[in-house]
């Protein structure tokens, strides 16, 4: 399971570098500019990209990183919080392109994909170290 999950944060931290490259874009061609609905240059330039002056990609490539270190550890229960923390706020940002925003980011929705099946993943390695721990007599 370790290597799974070291494999999906690989993916985790390319798309959030992927981002922050769009971020530091200029306004012009966008690789992933695809429709009105669909623009990774409108989502990265907008003001919910950074948070207290840091891009939200960085801190993305920030939270992979810990969680390939702990995936290798396979510190399965501690890589529970950087998950389910990393999913709330990827839903967050997702609400935010919906409801707000009305535009899309594909690594975004990537990176959302990633760390949704990470969280299940992981869930799934806890709950089964539990479950194959005999009880004491």
């Amino acid at each position: 399971m370790k290597y799974v999950l070291f494999i999906l944060t690989l993916f985790g931290i390319t798309v959030s570098a992927l981002a922050l490259r769009e971020h530091y874009r200029e306004y012009g061609d966008s690789p992933c500019s695809i429709n009105e609905h669909w623009d990774c240059g409108v989502v990265n330039h907008s003001p919910y990209a950074m948070i207290a002056g840091i891009p939200v990609a960085t801190i993305g490539i920030l939270g992979y990183i810990l969680m390939a270190v702990l995936a290798l550890a396979r510190s399965y229960r501690l890589l529970l919080v950087p998950t389910l923390a990393g999913l709330a706020f990827s839903l967050y940002l997702a609400n935010i392109e919906a409801h707000v925003l009305g535009v899309w980011c594909l690594y975004c929705v990537i990176s959302l994909s990633v760390i949704s099946l990470m969280t299940l993943l992981n869930l799934g390695a806890v709950i089964a170290q539990f479950v194959r721990k005999p009880s004491p007599a």
